[in-house]
């Protein structure tokens, strides 16, 4: 099948990349004349594990290509894809569905023949029938005889295991009102029926809702074992033991039981505020998720507070090595990330911030003005008066702990993502913070 794929960011060009790695012919178009030139250039605009090789053989192979020109692609094409951004609004947290909709008339121009309109961008309800609304406008101002069905089809993808989370889904979900779209897409998707993956198909509404609902839902689970591991440390639990606990209950699961310094990204804090927004133009009440979204926002505060206690209480003229800056490890995202509340904290407090991130720190120079950027983690912990774990890299979980308290001023880690067992720190005689558990 012939599939163009509008929009080259992280959702467009690793959709796109396995689309054509099922033997679809893909082509993914962009305005940036500049990432395409590098896309075809075999430059990936992106860090994802695997995607640069995967983006290389489907070339290669002549299934996969990249292009400006959206008109030729579109009429040539079975199924097309809108996967273009949709950041939140300032001021109101609705998702700006500027770009969808602009993408909408640009592909009802071009449509010839019968062909199925998918929006992949994560969009709020309604939008399918908006975007079904642009296209038959379109079409009728200019008389075209093309026919279309319009189709939401939400991605699941977790950064730094999209490719898996592609091939290998828990479930994809389609909702489309028209039998040829489902047709279409049933067919787009057929490589997955030989692992039996579940395709769910619904109307429209429920699919855009599904994306949201399972993003707030897994905000939930973070935001509750955060509050539990504050818990754990007034009473003198151990949050990991109670998040494998519950874990154990089948109806609760040990996914995203993992206590931490708040979430971010592109899509948990985008998506619960679009949902929020949403919920009040509806006149519904959404109050869990509200208070999902103000725990999280309070939580990257006060990780910056924890540090400065852990610090004694004053950071002024002390130098503080901060590990990881992503969201999250196996990406180069900076997106929400806690760091973007935690280092500026640390800063205005007085304290010398140096960093380090395995992919992240050419986003992070534009956004952490004030931070040292250093070459390795060991480099940031030269002669730092503690260091902090904020992203929990590989790289960060095995490091040496005797040249580590050799170059720090003083043995002392904040490790805000429980890499490092507390017993084990103490041997090895470090003054250890964690989250949820308690110090030594």
């Amino acid at each position: 099948m012939r599939v163009t794929m509008i929009g080259t960011g992280y959702v467009g060009l690793v959709s796109g990349a396995c689309f054509s790695e099922f033997g679809h012919d893909v082509v993914c178009i962009d305005k940036d004349a500049l990432k395409i030139e590098a896309l075809n250039g075999g430059e990936i605009p992106i860090f994802e594990p695997g995607l640069d090789d995967l983006v290389s053989r489907n070339v290669a192979e002549g299934r996969l290509s990249f292009s400006l020109e959206l008109k030729q692609a579109v009429a040539e094409s079975d199924a097309v894809f809108i996967a273009v951004g949709t950041p939140s609004r300032r001021g109101d947290g609705h998702a700006d569905l500027s770009y969808v909709y602009a993408a909408a008339e640009e592909v009802a121009d071009a449509l010839d023949g019968h062909t199925v309109v998918v929006t992949k961008s994560t969009v709020p309800v309604g939008t399918g029938r908006k975007v079904r609304e642009i296209v038959s406008e379109r079409l009728a101002a200019t008389g075209s005889t093309a026919t279309f069905d319009i189709a939401s089809n939400p991605e699941f993808l977790r950064e730094g295991s999209a490719i898996e989370d592609f091939m290998r889904p828990n479930r994809v979900v389609v909702g489309c009102d028209g039998e040829a779209g489902r047709d279409i897409m049933r067919r787009l998707y057929r490589p997955l029926s030989l692992r039996e993956t579940p395709i769910l198909f619904a109307d429209i509404e429920t699919a855009e809702l599904i994306k949201y609902a399972a993003n707030a839902f897994l905000a939930t689970k973070i935001t509750f074992i955060n509050e539990i591991a504050d818990l754990c440390e007034k009473t003198g639990g151990d949050v990991q033991a109670v998040a494998h606990g519950i874990g154990l209950d089948n109806r609760i699961g040990s996914k995203f039981l993992h206590p931490g310094p708040g979430y971010g990204g592109s899509c948990f804090p985008k998506d619960t505020r679009a949902l929020l927004a949403t919920g009040q133009e509806a006149g519904v009440e959404l109050s869990i998720v509200a208070a999902v979204e103000n725990a999280n926002r309070r939580r990257k505060q006060a990780m910056a507070e924890r540090i400065i206690g852990a610090c004694g209480g004053d950071v002024m003229g002390k130098t503080i090595a901060v590990l990881g800056l992503t969201f999250k490890p196996n990406t180069d995202d900076m997106r929400d990330s806690p760091s973007l509340d935690i280092v500026p904290a640390l800063i205005a407090a007085g304290a010398t911030v140096r960093g380090y991130d395995p992919e992240g720190m050419d986003e992070a120079a534009a956004l952490l003005p004030g931070m040292v950027f250093c070459e390795d983690a060991y480099d940031a912990m030269t002669g730092a008066d503690a260091v902090v774990v904020l992203t929990e890299w590989n790289q960060f979980r095995a490091l040496d702990l005797n040249r580590t308290k050799e170059l720090l001023k003083a043995p002392l880690m904040v490790d805000l993502r429980n890499v490092y067992d507390p017993d084990e720190m103490a041997q090895a005689g470090f003054v250890y913070h964690s989250i949820g558990r308690r110090s030594s």
